[in-house]
């Protein structure tokens, strides 16, 4: 073995390995390398990120702390070509060098437009630039919400404008539009608009105007941002977007409802010109007004041709006025007809009516009614049989001391239903008496004796039956003469012309109480065809 070399100096594992670091990152303090991004997983849980840098023919590891990984202005991804900025160093625990990058940018425009093309193609394979997501922009906003920055032109050139063609109130969040930081406050901003309440201290705006003055592909890159994109296509609120000049496009373009070409076309866009609004309705007015005169016209017209087609309102009512004076000059002979017809049907049924006929009615009622009450007697005697049979046979079945319990529910039962069938007896027979009385008070008034009161007499024939006429009697014949108080009999000695013939003798069957002349009342003569036939 060769023995070691007295004057070489002896290092530890920690002092070579630092001594190496030192010596590095001495010789390449800030370097730029251009490379491509490799095993790129997005960052650490601690918020670091460890990927690789490699070309054709060498690989370098390389990392970004947190504080730098939130600065950038492009986040890796997988495959991008990009240039780093930082410094090259060594990690002693693992015998390898790495740099540590303190900025990243794509290597070119070239890479920044494959990065570009590829998140389009990303974000549209969601839906997220799909036409039907697009909203339809309010006419005539109340309130507009611009996102853009406060200080720059943008801003004037779209109040500016606003104010020329229609003044609305403009609601600004301000926000960078430039820089690391602009995609998060764009994002938010456009959040925080959808998150006002309708009606609260500060209204939600109806329309939304994202504006930037035009500039590189650099320096639009924070417009191309997903959180940006996802922001404006997840807006509730119809978003513009009004992002450099005609020429440039970026992703918010394709997410957002409308896409103006400069900040002050979007101003035109998201209102009219107050001018042209109030010249078009006078415009509709007066066409409105013409239509009215020229419709009002057409109607007096038609109205006019109407009224010469249609009669005079005396041609319609003469035949139904001649009509009603005709009707009403029959009205009183119809009515004397009427009274006529029914004057003689009262006659017709009233020769139909005779005492006889009534007081065998009446007769026949009482007969009925005696039958009636008969038969309800027997019935209940008849019914108290069978229930005093039935009890006569339950007596024997029974025990002696629940006989008597039954024989007092049996006879307690049997005094309801006789206080019950007495009861109905009595409504029974009070029904029947007062409809005998009203058949009695029928046939009073009906009665021939109601006229004998009234001065009539009834004259009797030899055989009993009424006289009807003169001719019935002949001279000698008795006859009895019926008045209201009595009865007296006469013989028929023979009429003459000078008056009524008087009786030669009679003999009186109850005698009536002498009137003197005085006392006697006077007979009204009688009128021909006031006072018929009482039969």
């Amino acid at each position: 073995m060769a023995e070691p070399l007295p004057n070489t100096p002896e290092f530890t594992v920690s002092e070579l390995s630092y001594s190496i670091r030192r010596t590095i990152e001495d010789g390449f303090g800030q370097v730029r390398v251009r490379g491509e991004i490799s095993g790129y997983r997005g960052p650490h849980s601690s918020g670091h990120a460890y990927f690789a840098l490699k070309d054709e023919g060498a690989k370098i590891e390389a990392v970004i702390w947190r504080q730098a990984m939130a600065r950038l202005r492009f986040k890796p991804e997988e495959g991008l070509e990009v240039i780093a900025t930082g410094r090259v160093t060594t990690f002693p625990g693992g015998s390898k060098y790495q740099i540590v990058i303190d900025s990243l940018e794509p290597a070119g425009v070239g890479a920044l437009m494959a990065l570009l093309e590829e998140r389009r193609r990303k974000l549209g394979a969601e839906g997220l630039f799909e036409p039907g997501r697009k909203k339809k922009l309010p006419f005539l906003p109340r309130i507009i919400g611009v996102v853009t920055s406060p200080t720059g032109a943008v801003i004037r050139d779209i109040l500016h404008r606003l104010a020329d063609r229609f003044p609305t109130r403009v609601l600004v969040w301000p926000v960078r539009v430039q820089g690391e930081t602009s995609a998060r406050e764009v994002a938010a901003a456009i959040e925080g608009f959808n998150a006002l309440a309708p009606d609260g201290r500060i209204p939600r705006p109806d329309v939304l105007i994202v504006a930037r003055g035009g500039g590189s592909l650099e320096d639009l890159w924070g417009f191309n941002e997903e959180i940006v994109v996802r922001a404006a296509a997840a807006s509730r609120i119809p978003l513009v977007s009004a992002v450099g000049h005609e020429t440039d496009w970026t992703l918010i373009d394709h997410a957002a409802d409308l896409r103006a070409p400069t900040p002050t076309g979007a101003a035109e866009m998201v209102v009219p010109v107050r001018s042209e609004l109030i010249g078009k309705i006078a415009s509709l007015d007066g066409r409105l007004w013409q239509t009215t005169v020229r419709s009002m016209e057409a109607r007096r017209n038609a109205l006019r041709s109407a009224v010469r087609a249609l009669g005079s309102p005396e041609s319609f009512l003469s035949t139904r006025r001649q009509r009603l004076d005709l009707a009403a000059g029959r009205l009183s002979q119809a009515l004397g007809e009427a009274t006529r017809i029914h004057a003689t049907r009262f006659a017709r049924a009233s020769a139909r009516l005779s005492p006889d006929l009534l007081a065998r009615a009446l007769r026949l009622g009482r007969e009925r009614l005696d039958r009636l009450g008969d038969r309800s007697l027997r019935a209940v005697a008849v019914l108290g049989e069978r229930r005093s049979a039935a009890l006569a046979r339950l007596s024997g079945r029974l025990r002696a001391e629940p006989l008597f319990v039954r024989l007092e529910r049996g006879a307690e039962r049997a005094d309801g239903l006789g206080r019950r069938l007495d009861a109905a007896f009595l409504r029974q027979v009070e029904r029947r008496r007062d409809r005998l009385d009203a058949a009695g008070r029928l046939l009073a008034t009906l009665s021939y004796k109601a006229v004998l009161a009234r001065g009539f007499v009834l004259v009797a024939g030899p055989d009993g039956r009424p006289v009807r006429s003169a001719a019935a009697l002949a001279p000698g014949d008795g006859v009895a003469l019926e008045f209201a108080d009595g009865r007296v009999r006469a013989t028929v000695d023979g009429a003459d012309a000078g008056g009524p013939a008087g009786p030669v003798g009679s003999a009186v069957d109850q005698p009536a109480p002498a009137r003197s002349a005085a006392a006697r009342p006077r007979r009204r003569e009688s009128r021909s065809g006031e006072q018929g036939s009482l039969f």
